[in-house]
Parts: structure tokens; sequence; C-alpha cells
């Protein structure tokens, strides 16, 4: 069988011979979707110089730096947040990304602001994860003076100058830990919500909208002050081993913010009957979570979705890209994961 020649692929992808050869040799740019169409066509014919085609794809690919500003190094959660980044960045087939993640442990709004300017001055678009604060806020608008979008990833931010927002809607997250311990909780008694820092506004929103189900659908619970732990295990244990020894009616904790490998230290000070009377929601899905469910000491984890959010994340930091200079805020909601004991993997 005589082996296609690049007239032949020329004419199965509807395109000049010339244009072919531009791409084959290296030569000249071509538009993206006019290299998919060459190599789609390649491949259909079976085309000898697919290899060399698809190498030369590499060669017309926008190239772009995206910035991740993450939090606290030292928490295993966050690391596997930068781990899907790099993977979801690597995955893309349109554009080659230099994924640039650093991490903040100082979570001072100063520190963080700093960081998030000197980020952004070597990226095309930065994505951060953040408290609230006029200092963060001032450092976005600096940002976007510069055109360089910021988005706003898991929480949202105040700041007008933010290009976007992609996280969950974390009033229905709010309010599925609410049902599950409504439902679980082997009698009625009190209930704490947990709360890293009021700044972060996705968990304030969790803890509003957790005490709106309680009120609306479970007014036998009575939900107590949110406890604040300031993103420290140490702090959520010893609030936790408080509240077991002073509060004999405790039935349910919900774990909004982090600090959840604290919580189960406490808890497993503790006798079996007492463990298992108290139903624990939180929406970590680390290591320490993911041991928390197989033990049963965790009724359900509501986490965000380590696969699809950071692939929205990129998708929405290519769009702003794109459209620099637009006033709009884009905001992207992805669906929450829903993990139990009898659904945790491994």
């Amino acid at each position: 069988m005589k082996r296609p020649t690049v007239t032949d692929l020329a004419n199965a992808a509807d395109l000049s011979v010339s244009t072919v050869n531009r791409l084959l040799h290296g030569t000249g740019t071509l538009r993206p979707e006019t290299v998919e169409r060459i190599l789609s066509a390649a491949q259909s014919i079976g085309f000898y110089g697919l290899g060399i085609l698809r190498e030369r794809k590499q060669t017309h690919l926008p190239r772009r730096r995206l910035g991740f500003l993450l939090q606290q190094s030292h928490r295993a959660i966050n690391r596997l947040w930068a781990e899907s980044l790099a993977t979801a960045a690597a995955r893309r087939v349109d554009t080659l990304i230099n994924p640039v993640i650093e991490f903040e442990d100082d979570l001072s709004p100063e520190a963080v602001a700093a960081h998030l300017l000197a980020l952004g001055a070597v990226s095309d678009a930065v994505a951060v994860i953040t408290a609230d604060h006029p200092l963060i806020s001032q450092a976005i608008d600096e940002l976007r003076a510069r055109d360089t979008p910021v988005i706003a990833y898991i929480t949202d931010l105040s700041a007008a100058g933010r290009a976007a927002f992609v996280g969950t809607d974390n009033w229905k997250a709010g309010r599925t830990a609410a049902w599950f311990i409504s439902q679980m909780a082997h009698r009625p008694g009190k209930v704490f919500p947990f709360v890293g820092s009021h700044r972060y506004q996705c968990q304030d929103i969790c803890d509003a909208s957790f005490r709106s189900y309680l009120r609306e659908r479970a007014p036998t619970f009575i939900v107590h002050e949110t406890q604040l732990t300031n993103e420290e295990p140490q702090t959520a244990y010893e609030t936790v081993r408080r509240l077991i020894t002073e509060e004999p009616d405790l039935v349910g904790i919900f774990v909004g913010g982090g600090g959840i490998s604290g919580v189960l230290r406490a808890l497993r000070e503790f006798d079996a009957p007492r463990r298992q009377d108290i139903k624990i929601v939180c929406r970590d899905i680390g290591p320490e979570a993911h041991k928390g469910l197989a033990e049963g000491l965790i009724t359900a984890a509501i986490p965000h979705s380590l696969k699809r959010m950071p692939e929205e994340l990129i998708e929405v930091m290519l769009d702003r890209i794109e459209g620099r200079g637009q006033t709009s805020i884009q905001q992207r909601i992805v669906p929450f994961d829903i993990v139990t004991p009898e659904s945790a993997w491994t």
C-alpha cells in the first residue's frame, strides 16, 4: 500500500500543502485549531510523520507562567493541593504551562500581600488562597493595575479588583454538614462549629448555613459559639479536650477549617462509647482525615474536589489572561465531594 504523502495529508485536512509543510518543517506559526486539524488528519490516514507533527505542535503552543500562592506548607492537605495543581497544569494539551507553586507559612495579611505582589510580578496570572483583608485587596488592586489577573481560590475575597473566584457552594456545604450531624447523632444535644478564621469567607459562610439548617430543620440541637482554631491543630486539640470534658451533652463538631488532626487526637484519648457519641464532619480530605474516616471517627468529609477544582482554576486563569482588561468578575462553582467511612478511598 502506498505511503500517504504530504499532498494526501493536505487534502485530508482540507488545507494547502504549504500550510502543512509549515508545521512539518517548523517554519512560521499556525493557529492551534489548524495544528489540531492537521494532527487529526495525519492520524486518520496513517501519515508517516505523525510523531514529528506532534513534536512540532509543542513549539506552536502558547506558553503561560501561572502563579499559585498556597498556605502553610506543613499541612498535608496543602501539599496535596500543590500536587493536584501541578498535575492539572501538565494535563493541558492546548497550552504549555509553567506552574509556580509557592507557600506562605506566615498567615499575617502583611506577609501574604507582599508574597502575592512578588509572585504576581513574575506570573501571567495568580491564584491565591487567603483570608480576606484590606491589605490583600490593596495588593490585588496593584496587580490589576499591572494587568495581572488575580483569582481567589477556594475562599472568595471582597477585593473589587479580583478577576475571578473558583470554589464550591459553601452555603450548601454548611447545610450538608448540619444534615449529617442531625441525622447521625444518637440523640439531640450540643453542637460546636470550628473555623480557622472568620476572615475566610468560605468558612464563615459554612458556619452561617450550618446554623441556619439546624435552626430550621433540627431545632432540638443547640448550636454553641463558633470555636476559633487559627488553623492550628494544637488549638483544636485543646478545645476539643475541654469540650468533651466539660460538655456531657456534646454530640457533634463541624470542622469548617483546619485543625482536623488536633480534633482526632483529642477524640482518641477518650473511650469508645464517648467517641461514638460525637459525630464529626469536616471539610478536609488529607491523610489525617482519611485515617479518621477509616477509624470511624469522622462521620463525613465534605471536601473540595482535588481533581476538578485545579482543572477549573487553570481554565479560568487562562481565560482571564486572554481577556485582560475585562471588568466583570468570573465565578466558577465546582461541586464539592462527599466522603463517608464506607466510600473513602485508600
